[in-house]
């Protein structure tokens, strides 16, 4: 049995590119050798050339200002950035280099079209029915150095999903998906080098990657979804974002609650300042049904006795106690106490009032960042002050020491839909400058 293998070459021979060139004439007559089942890789420097994507641009990060959709991460000057081709790459592939002072060079518009340009052009001129890979240069998370990878891609099987399979062992493969294109792309760059004139490569042995039925989904398909990208954001902007996307949710789904994602929260929480190296933070979880029937009702009663005592119509008591059911509706509860154990004690109303204040402070600043965290996991919560007016019966029914004050209730859950946007706020509306 002859062990596979492949053959990987550089092409020599191709012009400097300019816009308006016929790629696929050109590497047609520098590899006129090429056969059915060859993968042509090209560099998408000289796509965007022949196309046109070289614009005036004397500040470099204007144009990339212009090419960029979303920030990832940022440090200093460098950008990670979501491009308009839905590619997260350092500077939206803007490029400076080997084009003309005050220039700069784009990525191509639509690569996966760019490559089917191609391959369709050397069908026309040499009758082969090939694969074409439009190649660039990345960067990779936690690895140093730079390798090629596919931005565009025509007639290859860009995915080679394993799942569903058995390794040699027999052991069943459940996450093996193969970026095959990226790794074609690599093996281009190896012959193709970076400084040595030579865009295009070609791979001869590996026909089972080209070819195949069905829609072409290009090199699109390589992208992750937002859904499933679990490093979507630097650390700076995931903070940010988390805060940012923070809502308070009032309706959620039946799906249960992941008591450690709630646990990750708390301990999140616990890293909030406080005064006199005390920890004033308690987090009460009400994980079963009957603990959180059993506070709702008993504050529902209290609520209602309440609004008796203010002479509130029964039609009225009615239709708030209606409104507040948001905690009802969740499936998760928790309630945010303070504790002033270690707090001073002066003896004088204004310094003490005051000491109270910084422990107040303190566990609001608990909570937020307990909000943020379950943000972060992608948790809704909504969190709503009922406890605080009905302390005695909080501690009674949850069995707290009377130290501890209720600070309001935290309900937690799927979110049942997109919260609505938050209308934009101008910073300035709330900052005072001396």
């Amino acid at each position: 049995m002859t062990a596979p293998s492949y053959t990987v070459w550089a092409v020599p021979g191709l012009p400097e590119v300019r816009e308006g060139d016929d790629l696929a004439k050109l590497i047609a007559t520098a590899e006129p050798g090429l056969v059915d089942g060859d993968v042509v890789l090209v560099t998408s420097k000289i796509v965007s050339k022949a196309e046109g994507r070289i614009v005036a641009a004397d500040d470099r990060e204007a144009a990339i200002d212009d090419e960029t959709v979303r920030v990832v991460a940022r440090r200093g000057t460098l950008r990670i950035v979501e491009n308009r081709q839905g590619l997260v790459m350092a500077a939206a592939g803007v490029d400076a280099s080997n084009t003309p002072a005050g220039t700069v060079l784009l990525l191509p518009a639509d690569p996966d079209a760019s490559a089917r340009a191609v391959r369709d052009g050397l069908r026309d001129a040499l009758g082969v029915e090939v694969g074409v890979i439009v190649t660039d240069t990345f960067g990779r998370p936690w690895r140093a150095g730079l390798t090629d990878v596919a931005i565009g891609a025509a007639g290859v099987r860009v995915l080679d999903d394993l799942r569903g399979g058995v390794d040699a062992h027999g052991n069943p493969l459940a996450a093996t998906v193969v970026a095959t294109a990226d790794e074609l792309a690599a093996a281009g760059d190896l012959v193709k080098g970076k400084a040595a004139g030579l865009p295009v490569a070609v791979v001869r042995g590996l026909a089972h990657v080209t070819g195949g039925d069905g829609p072409d989904p290009g090199a699109r398909a390589l992208v992750r979804e937002a859904r499933d990208d679990m490093f979507r954001l630097g650390t700076s902007e995931a903070v940010r974002e988390a805060v940012a996307q923070r809502r308070t949710i009032r309706e959620f789904t039946d799906d249960e609650v992941d008591p450690g994602a709630v646990r990750r929260a708390v301990a999140a929480a616990v890293t909030a300042p406080a005064p006199h190296h005390t920890t004033p933070w308690r987090f009460v979880l009400l994980e079963s049904a009957a603990a959180r029937a059993e506070l709702l009702d008993a504050m529902r009663d209290a609520w209602i006795a309440d609004l008796r005592r203010d002479g509130k119509s029964e039609e009225s008591i009615a239709k708030r106690v209606r409104r507040g059911d948001v905690l009802r509706r969740a499936p998760y509860l928790v309630v945010p106490c303070m504790v002033m154990d270690g707090s001073h004690t002066y003896g004088d109303e204004r310094r003490d009032a005051a000491e109270r204040e910084m422990f107040v402070v303190a566990a609001g600043a608990g909570v937020q960042n307990f909000l943020v965290a379950l943000a972060g996991e992608r948790l809704g919560s909504a969190w709503v002050s009922s406890t605080m007016f009905c302390r005695d019966v909080v501690r009674e029914v949850l069995r707290l020491p009377a130290a501890w004050e209720p600070m309001g209730a935290v309900a937690v859950g799927q979110a049942a839909g997109e919260p609505k946007a938050r209308g934009e706020r101008d910073v300035g509306g709330f900052v005072v400058v001396r």
